[in-house]
């Protein structure tokens, strides 16, 4: 995982456990303490203590206490009374049990202080001089007690802490509720802000969030799995982001076109072979009226198959897989359907995200409510896939798009398992998963060995669905947006056109 990057950003929401302070370690050490003495006396003869790496790490670390408290005893197959707040430590409820290790981890505090990592002050001071907008959260209700008593409360301008998720009834990691509340008190966007976390749980909450980039410290977990949740960026100490430098996201009709600049791709390549990723609506196929009448130009397929021969080619679309290997028919290629939650290639490759069964049930419920609310509205199609819902309005009347925007995300709003998303002319319903094209290509690269070192990352897309890819590859690779989605992007090339995919591709092969 790259360690250095450069990119544009006007905030920073810090967790405070683990990368501010070192009270992470005595948390650590107050829940063992406290469910060591409850499992001994509840469980007898087969008691078990906590494992810190293990229990503590999967099902407590970074998240509300209660919520903690009820996971890891789910683990051990024991259930608690919720209880309520008036409960004393010493009862034997969830809040009992609350009480009893906040007990142990202030008197541990009072104990043994509070320490501050020294890169992370080193770190806030060169941000604050740089006029950066700082934040800090935390899931414990100590956190103000905390800050307060390390003399580091002025550094911040807002604190979203456990208190904070009670009164404003948030939901904790790995939703992004307590990452999303700090940017709107900070008043910046969430693509103008990074977020920084040592926790698994919190890595996850903040890419669910969509923020500019998600930073991992690997105070207390590893860097592989804190880059194996979805951290753009991980780091041992803070200081090593002193090299962050700003960048603005590029403007399509602003960027270099890609025909005239495959021998600096060449330079770049080295000695790496390179993984060619492409979209295929818009990219490899024209953009048409019907989706089921997109078809595969024939000088496209006898290319691809030609460099397949050569180099790693994958096909990542928003279609089906089934659908989309069908239109390409190329048997040496990977194919990656529905935004990459459902991939297959040579080789036996195979896989398909594990929240099948739970997203098929709101998709199937959502698309009988779309069916029947859009049913009278001419021209809208509704197109049902494996991992998604696509409302495309390419052939709605005008006067009509408005009410086909809002009875999608109606229904949206409806299915806490979905989220929204949308490319051109197209309303998706898709899995509120931390899953998208980017993250799919991560997946390959670490499963097919694609080691980045020897291995340059190519991606060729056209849509605002693209973007995840082009942020993945950025860093280490290239990213060629074909024509234009109206937005900013993170891909550094151009092609105007199918046409130009077509004449790049050949180019590029007669260059391997």
């Amino acid at each position: 995982m790259s360690k250095t990057a450069s990119f544009r950003f006007k905030a920073a929401i810090l967790d405070m456990d683990g990368v501010i302070t070192k009270t992470a370690v005595v948390h650590a050490k107050a829940w063992k303490q406290m469910f060591d003495e409850f499992l001994r006396d509840y469980t007898g003869e087969n008691f078990q203590p906590l494992h810190i790496k293990k229990d503590y790490t999967e099902y407590i670390d970074g998240i509300p206490r209660h919520d903690g408290i009820k996971n890891f005893l789910a683990s051990r197959s024991i259930y608690l009374p919720e209880g309520n707040p008036h409960d004393l430590p010493e009862k034997n409820t969830v809040y009992g049990l609350g009480k009893r290790k906040n007990k142990i981890f202030l008197e541990l505090i009072e104990k043994e202080g509070v320490t501050i990592y020294e890169d992370a002050r080193e770190m806030l001071k060169k941000w604050k001089e740089e006029n950066i907008k700082l934040a800090v959260i935390s899931s414990s209700r100590n956190c103000r007690y905390i800050m307060e008593k390390a003399n580091m409360e002025q550094w911040f301008e807002v604190r979203v802490d456990g208190m904070t998720l009670k009164h404003e009834k948030l939901r904790g990691k790995p939703a992004p509720d307590i990452f999303l509340k700090a940017a709107e008190y900070l008043n910046v966007p969430v693509d103008e802000t990074i977020v920084i976390e040592d926790a698994i749980l919190g890595v996850q909450a903040g890419k669910k969030g969509q923020f500019s980039k998600v930073i991992g410290v690997a105070r207390n977990a590893t860097e592989k799995s804190l880059a194996d949740a979805g951290a753009d960026i991980v780091v041992n100490e803070l200081t090593e982001l002193k090299n962050l430098k700003t960048e603005r996201k590029n403007k399509p009709d602003a960027l270099p076109k890609a025909l005239d600049n495959i021998e600096k791709m060449m330079e770049l390549k080295g000695r790496k072979k390179p993984a060619l990723f492409l979209d295929f609506d818009g990219t490899l196929s024209p953009i048409v009226s019907h989706p089921e009448d997109a078809e595969l130009p024939d000088a496209n397929r006898e290319i691809m198959y030609q460099l397949s021969e050569l180099i790693p080619v994958a096909v990542v679309s928003g279609r089906d897989r089934k659908d989309v290997k069908s239109k390409v028919d190329i048997d040496t290629i990977i194919y990656a359907g529905s935004h990459g939650f459902d991939i297959s290639g040579p080789d036996n490759l195979e896989m398909v995200h594990e929240s099948e069964k739970e997203i098929t049930l709101a998709l199937d419920k959502a698309e009988n409510n779309l069916n029947e609310k859009l049913q009278n509205i001419k021209g809208v199609a509704i197109e049902r896939k494996r991992f998604a819902i696509a409302v495309h309005y390419r052939n709605v009347e005008d006067k009509d798009i408005q009410e086909v925007i809002e009875e999608v995300n109606k229904e949206i709003r409806k299915r806490p398992e979905l989220k929204g998303g949308g490319g051109k002319k197209i309303l998706e319903l898709k899995p509120d998963i931390d899953w998208n094209k980017g993250r799919a290509l991560d997946w390959l690269t670490r499963k097919l060995g694609w080691d980045k070192t020897k291995y340059l990352r190519i991606y060729i897309g056209d849509d605002i669905t693209d973007e995840d890819a082009f942020k993945a590859v950025r860093e280490d690779g290239i990213g060629i947006l074909v024509s234009s989605h109206g937005k900013k992007t993170s891909a550094v090339y151009t092609l105007q056109n199918t046409g130009e995919v077509t004449e790049f591709l050949r180019q590029f092969k007669t260059r391997l």
